[in-house]
């Protein structure tokens, strides 16, 4: 009996061994590809910064100098519209899966439909907001991409806030119950304030996903090589900016291209270090 207990000892810890050697490769392998994407892009990014690139609109082929203002601005207003309009909708609707949808057909076909948004491809978001909204007002728009990006953001939120609010004990509710607190207060003062950090790091991750998606835009807002800020014309922004001046055969379109790479990763980086370290407390 102890001879086949010492075995299977040695057996369970060889397997270990394997399954720990062949997860740290994984990783490793992971993480090559991770800093050689972050080190090309520190090369080839800052060699495109400038102060110009702050000021100056996007220039024509082979002009002496040229910026990212519009596009940097027309982002900024795209993915902040999209962030207020879906996050909102979001947290209603993890609120109601969390905190209503115990029971009844509503809530499993809300998770079904959420989780549909959540794995479908951006373009896919695109073409339907093409489909609805560009093809029936006959042009490209800000407030098209502002739809477009607003829908990317709903699911992410939707599935963050409902997980969080499930993660409150339930006997902080049942105290509050207890003491003859409405169920509305209950969410607004208990759930949602103990579940706040988890949801807010949903709301940042929303923003870091939107910030670099070229493909909604593109059926939706497109492009304005001018300054622009009416959104109910054609925007400038930095995925497609970045998408046109990459293809392009003009040295000078490709450093801004770079520029702008390098602007929207240290932007996703920073918003996803704020997420992970700032609201990082759990509830409890």
């Amino acid at each position: 009996m102890s001879i086949s207990r010492e075995a299977m000892f040695r057996r369970r810890k060889a397997v270990n061994s394997i399954a720990l050697a062949l997860s740290l490769c994984a990783m490793a392998f992971g993480l090559v590809w991770l800093v050689w994407i972050l080190v090309t892009t520190l090369t080839l990014g800052i060699g495109g910064l400038s102060l110009s690139l702050f000021y100056e609109m996007t220039p024509a082929p082979n002009a002496d100098t040229g910026g990212l203002a519009n596009a940097i601005a027309g982002s900024f207003i795209m993915v902040g519209l999209g962030t207020l309009i879906g996050t909102p909708i979001g947290i209603l609707a993890g609120v109601y899966l969390a905190e209503y949808g115990e029971r009844g057909w509503l809530s499993p076909a809300t998770r079904f439909i959420n989780d549909i948004l959540l794995s479908a491809p951006s373009i896919v978001i695109g073409l339907f907001v093409y489909a609805i909204y560009v093809a029936g007002t006959g042009g490209f728009s800000g407030f098209a991409g502002v739809i477009a990006l607003a829908l990317l953001v709903i699911p992410v939120v939707v599935r963050t806030t409902e997980n969080m609010l499930r993660l409150v004990p339930n006997s902080l509710r049942e105290a509050a119950f207890a003491l003859g607190t409405p169920k509305w207060r209950v969410i607004m003062m208990i759930t949602l304030k103990s579940a706040r950090s988890g949801v807010m790091t949903g709301v940042l991750l929303a923003v870091a996903r939107i910030s670099g998606e070229t493909a909604p835009l593109l059926f939706t807002a497109l492009s304005n090589q001018f300054w622009s800020l009416n959104l109910n014309q054609p925007m400038a922004n930095l995925p497609v900016t970045i998408f046109k001046f990459a293809m392009s055969p003009f040295k000078d379109w490709q450093q801004l291209a770079w520029a702008g790479v390098f602007l929207i990763t240290m932007g996703v980086l920073a918003l996803n270090i704020i997420a992970r370290s700032v609201f990082s407390k759990q509830p409890g």
